[in-house]
């Protein structure tokens, strides 16, 4: 088996944890032109470029990114035994790496958490969210567990994943208090020309929207075009305009944001999904939200009847 330096290892994770050599020399005590070749003897010894300039920065390569998730685990562990060896025992427990899509609504993103956080068992969760095509990016690199989405991944994608169906649940339109009492009668045909905040067209939500719209026969005027599903509903909550989100979270939604629900969007249902790689389908915090989902969430969520 080859033998990684890890004296290397250490300095490359350095430099990508504080973002150039310059800051990572602060850390290490240690000149540029040092840090500088370890790299290069670095980078030669995994066969490919982990770092690369974008102006003034250093960024990350998708390689760099696998790599640095490594380094990241192999130093917490090496921190973990050097207070264990002093008298300071820690349980370090499990961690999970999970993505969360952009277009996710992110109230249903916490409700498939949550269970987690009332584990007693030790862990770790770390969140991020992106777009869906670089989450699947990470999960081919194994920097993440698992992503939660609205959509499926598609063999188009080109990464080597698995999507389990998590449920879905009926949409209905909301509105802050004063927009809404313009909104209510004759609905939904009073929605005619109103104010509406829609996700942007690339959403599978948007798609079930704008066929909804034409089979209503309305025309709405569109305010504006929003990717991330909570920020749309801070436009919202400013009386911006009327906008679109999961009715199995409109309690949260009326209290969170201070809107009220006008009706439902008849026809239009949003479904989540959780992808992961194969390699991590037995991680037990991934299963436990999976069969969390399989036991409870559809008593959560409104399925179409």
């Amino acid at each position: 088996m080859e033998r990684i330096n890890y004296q290397h290892l250490y300095y490359f994770w350095t430099v990508a944890k504080h973002g150039s050599i310059s800051a990572a020399c602060e850390v290490l005590h240690l000149a540029q032109p040092t840090i500088s070749g370890q790299l290069t003897v670095f980078e030669q010894s995994v066969g490919a470029k982990l770092l690369r300039k974008e102006g003034r920065k250093l960024v990350l390569t998708d390689t760099g990114r696998a790599v640095y998730h490594y380094a990241d685990e192999i130093f917490a562990l090496g921190r973990e035994m050097t207070h264990m060896l002093k008298g300071r025992t820690t349980e370090r427990g499990l961690r999970l790496n999970i993505g969360v899509s952009d277009a996710m609504p992110k109230l249903i993103a916490y409700r498939l958490m949550a269970p987690l956080l009332r584990l007693s068992d030790p862990k770790q969760i770390h969140c991020v969210e992106d777009k869906t095509e670089r989450l699947l990016t990470e999960i081919g690199l194994h920097s993440i567990d698992m992503m939660l989405s609205d959509v499926p991944a598609t063999p188009a994608s080109g990464a080597r994943v698995f999507n389990h169906f998590l449920g879905e649940s009926a949409v209905a339109i909301f509105a802050a208090p004063d927009l809404a009492a313009r909104y209510r009668q004759d609905f939904p045909r009073c929605l005619n020309g109103a104010p509406f905040l829609l996700p942007t067209i690339n959403t599978a939500l948007r798609r079930s929207l704008d066929q909804w719209f034409d089979d209503k026969q309305l025309s709405p005027t569109i305010q504006a075009e929003v990717e991330d599903s909570g920020l749309l509903k801070t436009f919202g909550a400013a009386g911006v305009g009327l906008f679109f989100s999961p009715r199995a979270v409109a309690s949260e939604i009326q209290r969170q944001y201070g809107t009220e629900m006008l009706g439902p969007a008849e026809g239009v249902f949003e479904r989540f999904y959780a992808i992961t790689a194969q390699r991590r389908l037995k991680h037990p915090l991934v299963t436990a939200i999976l069969d969390n989902a399989r036991q409870g969430l559809l008593d959560l969520l409104d399925r179409p009847g």
